[in-house]
Formats: structure tokens, sequence, C-alpha cells
């Protein structure tokens, strides 16, 4: 069974992170979403600042072969240089899923 995989990656941006940051996220995110098995990314700062992003596949190999993508690899490298005063990065695969909707919504 291959199930849906998704990366919970919580970080905080440094007080003085590059103007560029903004637009290296578009084009990673971009990027992501040109992948096979891409579904959704998600993006949430909360009010002390921590960022959180969760990005989800259709399978374990779809973001493992995101993982491992070149352009990714170096932004994540960026990331670390330039951009983050720290970060998380846990990668999960569902476990049991309920779902809801208001019909008619």
């Amino acid at each position: 069974m291959n199930e849906e995989s998704i990366t919970v990656f919580r970080s905080r941006l440094r007080d003085d992170v590059p103007d560029d940051y903004r637009s290296l996220a578009a084009e990673l995110e971009g990027r992501a979403a040109t992948f096979a098995g891409f579904v959704e990314f998600k993006e949430f700062v909360a009010a002390d600042g921590e960022r959180l992003a969760l990005v989800t596949f259709a399978s374990t190999a779809d973001e493992v072969a995101w993982r491992d993508d070149t352009r990714h690899r170096d932004a994540q490298q960026s990331g670390r240089d330039r951009f983050y005063s720290e970060y998380d990065v846990a990668v999960t695969t569902v476990q049991r899923r309920h779902r809801w909707e208001r019909p008619g919504a």
C-alpha cells in the first residue's frame, strides 16, 4: 500500500531575511506542483512568527522524488545559509482520515 505523504515544515525566518526569500519560496511551490503525485501546499503563520507549511504528495515515492530534486536541495541549503533561524521537518504518512463536508457547501 502506497500511502499519502505529508511533509510538516515548521520554521522561523531570520530577522534579516533577504528580499528574495519570497520569490524563491514561490518558485519552489510552483516547481513542487509540477512533480508527479503533488496534491497541495498550504502555509500558515502563527502569531509568534512560527511558520508552518504542509506539503502533500500522493505517495512516499512522490515525496522522495521532490525531496531529492536538485533545485529543491539547492534551495534547502540557501534556507540554512540565508533565510531561517531554525526549522523542523517531519514527513508522515496518513494512517487514518475522516472527512466531513456540509451538504451543498
